[in-house]
C-alpha cells in the first residue's frame, strides 16, 4: 500500500506557538483598537461585547462573541451585557450568511472547564457556521479540522458583511 503523506499547512499557528502568550486574558482589554494580536481578527464592537473569529476555529468563519467584562457564567452578565450578546449574535448571523452562504449554524456556550471551555473564566459564545458535509473524515480519523482560508481574510469579510442588508 502506497503511503500519501503531505502535510497540511497552517501558517497562521506559527505566530501562537512563537509568541508570548502572558499571563493575562487574550478577551480582555479589546474595546478600542490597539496592537494585540487579536485587533486583526476583531469584527465588530459593540460598548459592552464584541465578535472576533476564533484563533483555532471549527470551522471557517467560526465567531466568538465576548463581554467586554472579564465575568465567567451568565448570571454575572448585567441586563446590558446579555442584550448586546445577543444582538451581536444575529448580527454575527446575518453576517456570516451574506458572506458565506453556511446551511445553518451551532451558536452556544462552554460554561466552565469540564464542559470545554477552554477559557472558562471569561464567557463567550460560539456562532459556528456550517455546511452540510463539512465535517468530513479529518476530525473523525485524524483530530484534524481543515479551515480553508486565513482568518485575516475571512475576519475582513465578515466586517464587509456585518451591515449589509
Amino acid at each position: 500500500m502506497k503511503e500519501n503523506n503531505r502535510p497540511l499547512w497552517a501558517p497562521w499557528r506559527i505566530e501562537f506557538i512563537r509568541g508570548n502568550r502572558g499571563a493575562g486574558c487574550f478577551l480582555c482589554g479589546n474595546e478600542t483598537p490597539g496592537d494585540k494580536p487579536e485587533e486583526r481578527l476583531i469584527v465588530r464592537r459593540g460598548r459592552t461585547c464584541f465578535a472576533l473569529l476564533n484563533r483555532y476555529p471549527y470551522n471557517v468563519g467560526h465567531l466568538l462573541i465576548v463581554p467586554y467584562r472579564h465575568v465567567g457564567d451568565l448570571p454575572l452578565l448585567t441586563a446590558e451585557e446579555r442584550t448586546e450578546l445577543f444582538e451581536l449574535c444575529i448580527g454575527a448571523e446575518g453576517a456570516l450568511r451574506r458572506a458565506m452562504n453556511p446551511a445553518g449554524f451551532n451558536v452556544g456556550f462552554n460554561l466552565g472547564a469540564a464542559a470545554g471551555a477552554g477559557v472558562a473564566d471569561h464567557l463567550h459564545m460560539h456562532v459556528v457556521p456550517r455546511w452540510n458535509g463539512d465535517n468530513n473524515f479529518m476530525p473523525v480519523l485524524a483530530d484534524i479540522r481543515c479551515v480553508p482560508e486565513a482568518l485575516e481574510t475571512t475576519a475582513e469579510l465578515v466586517r464587509k458583511n456585518w451591515d449589509e442588508a
